[in-house]
């Protein structure tokens, strides 16, 4: 490791040893950040999966029952009945801090009286498989709003993870052992030149003994 280039002086010594304390703190710091970071990651990863999962379960049995409601019944009428949307969906976009990352709280407001009421439509054109796909949609609809904002907050604390990592590992790999092996270089120095400065006055006193 190459060691910086600075004047070998008690001076110099005494202030990369207080940089050489700093950067060990903030090394400690910094590591237990990217663990508690990991560990919060890990646990919404968990759920983002659990959620993900019933979704997919959900989507994939909504669009079972729409296919066949599709190949049964007049494609117009289907048009017609999707072409408006059923509910109104407010978003507000507020922010909370996770070991300093700001991650997105997403308040979606809607009409949840619209989860548990029918869509109006004439039954003579309806069949139960396009029933079951609407019901389907629309309970997959609060889980869909839940997963939008469990993703993006895992998109940014990964991002946060990565950055703390990297500065993890320049003060590992790089500041630390530079300011280790610069603070040796200097006291080895220091040593040398005392121990030839005592050579020197033991020279002189024998050439004034003399």
């Amino acid at each position: 490791m190459a060691k910086l280039d600075v004047q070998s002086t008690r001076m110099e010594m005494t202030r990369l040893s207080k940089q050489l304390a700093t950067a060990k703190r903030g090394h400690k710091l910094l590591k237990d950040k990217q663990d508690e970071l990991m560990r919060r990651f890990i646990l919404l990863i968990r759920k983002n999966d659990q959620l993900r999962k019933e979704m997919e379960e959900q989507m994939t049995q909504a669009m079972k029952a729409f296919r066949l409601a599709n190949a049964t019944l007049n494609e117009n009428f289907i048009e017609e009945l999707f072409i408006l949307p059923a509910a109104k969906v407010n978003l507000d976009i507020g922010t909370k801090n996770i070991m300093s990352v700001p991650v997105p709280v997403m308040n979606f407001q809607y009409d949840e009286d619209y989860l548990n009421t029918p869509l109006e439509y004439g039954f003579l054109n309806s069949n139960a498989p396009l029933d079951e796909s609407i019901d389907g949609f629309t309970n997959v609809f609060p889980l869909l709003l839940e997963l939008t904002e469990i993703e993006k907050t895992c998109q940014l604390m990964a991002d946060e993870i990565e950055k703390t990592r990297r500065r993890v590992n320049a003060l590992e790999y790089m500041t630390i052992p530079e300011l280790e092996e610069t603070i040796y270089f200097i006291r080895m120095k220091l040593e040398e030149d005392e121990r030839a400065g005592v050579t020197r006055m033991i020279k002189v006193k024998n050439m004034r003994t003399n």
